[in-house]
């Protein structure tokens, strides 16, 4: 009974030593082993075996790449302003055994050379400068990241500034100069948009008044033609026709009282050549009326002659002209007669009613009294 126990305490034992003696690393791990106290080695990702009791494992490293983000640190400008800033390092360990023995707290020396570096590099910098260099300021905290912490096993991959808080009094002063720009950049436009709507208002009425312009001459240009074809074409029917003197006269009579018809007519002058165009009418059927008289003796005497022979008188076709002639002169000479009595009386009514504004009693018609009888 007693060797049993005895068995199992050994197979217990010697389990122990086995289990002890394997160490397993996972992959992007490295494991420093002491002997005695002393380094003898870095275990790599995989199966190792060490001797038990005599090495153990100091310290366990990650091999990726790691990130450490510090507290805000006060930074002094060169312009005496204090602001606060935040950075990012990403640094990888590239020897375990420089990182466990050359250095006690590789993270806190990290956070330190970053904070003297920064307040070296920013100390020679204004705020304004500082918020607008921020690629130059990682650049320079790298360079001197990796030569510091070469010696260490740590290469320092990436630093980066995640934020740069200036003072609240400052920041109200950037907020007001950001909405001063803001404002005059919205005027500025506002004004060069007023001024591009009135350089297109003014094209586009330029424009306008240049096509009005060419619309009107077109226009003008055809009426002048339409009216020159129009009067060409009267003068060829006249002279067509062989019109004489006696009936443009008519033509002129039958004209003449539709000049009064006017809405804007006061008064109306009577031309002078009326006289002669009733002469020239008169005249004309004047003329008519003596060689139908003529006819007409003739043809009594003729119209005698047979009554003579005859005994019954006969009217003839002559008669019966001479008759529609001396009707058609009467009646021209009535119309230029009526025309002349009502182109007198609107003479004779304008004449008084601009005597009712003159002080000296005289007829106002802006013409004399004696070239309106004579006309």
């Amino acid at each position: 009974m007693g060797a049993d126990i005895l068995f199992i305490v050994l197979a217990a034992i010697a389990v122990l030593l086995v289990v002890s003696t394997v160490r397993i690393v996972p992959q992007a791990r490295a494991y420093n082993i002491e002997r005695f106290g002393r380094y003898q080695r870095t275990l790599q990702p995989g199966l190792n075996f060490i001797i038990p009791i005599v090495d153990r494992v100091n310290t366990k490293f990650d091999l990726r790449e790691q990130v450490f983000s510090s507290r805000p640190q006060p930074v002094i400008t060169e312009d005496n302003l204090v602001v606060n800033i935040d950075t990012v390092l990403y640094y990888q360990i590239t020897e375990p055994k420089a990182a466990a023995y050359e250095v006690a707290n590789y993270l806190q020396a990290i956070d330190q050379l970053t904070v003297t570096t920064l307040r070296n590099v920013i100390g020679g910098m204004d705020l304004e400068r500082t918020l607008t260099s921020r690629e130059e300021i990682n650049t320079r905290l790298r360079g001197v990241l990796d030569e510091a912490t070469g010696k260490w096993g740590i290469r320092a991959n990436r630093v980066e500034i995640k934020a740069i808080d200036p003072p609240p009094t400052i920041k109200e002063a950037m907020e007001k100069q950001m909405r001063a720009e803001r404002d005059k950049r919205a005027v500025v436009l506002h004004a060069e948009g007023e001024r591009q709507s009135r350089i297109l208002t003014a094209e586009g009425a330029r424009q306008q008044a240049i096509l009005e312009a060419q619309g009107d001459q077109q226009a003008r240009i055809l009426r002048a033609d339409g009216e020159a074809q129009a009067i060409e074409r009267v003068f060829q029917a006249v002279h067509r026709n062989n019109a004489d003197p006696k009936l443009l006269a008519y033509k002129y009579l039958e004209t003449l009282p539709s000049l009064a018809n006017g809405e804007g007519n006061t008064f109306w002058v009577i031309p002078g050549e009326l006289t002669s165009a009733v002469q020239n009418v008169s005249r004309a059927f004047s003329g008519q009326s003596e060689s139908g008289a003529g006819g007409g003796e003739h043809d009594g005497r003729e119209g005698t002659g047979e009554l003579e022979e005859g005994g019954t008188p006969e009217l003839t076709s002559a008669d019966e002209g001479d008759r529609a002639s001396r009707a058609a002169a009467d009646d021209a000479a009535q119309s230029a007669a009526e025309a002349v009595e009502n182109a007198r009386r609107a003479a004779e009514a304008a004449a008084a009613g601009g005597s009712a504004d003159d002080d000296t009693g005289a007829p106002n018609t802006g013409v004399p009294e004696q070239s309106v009888r004579e006309r």
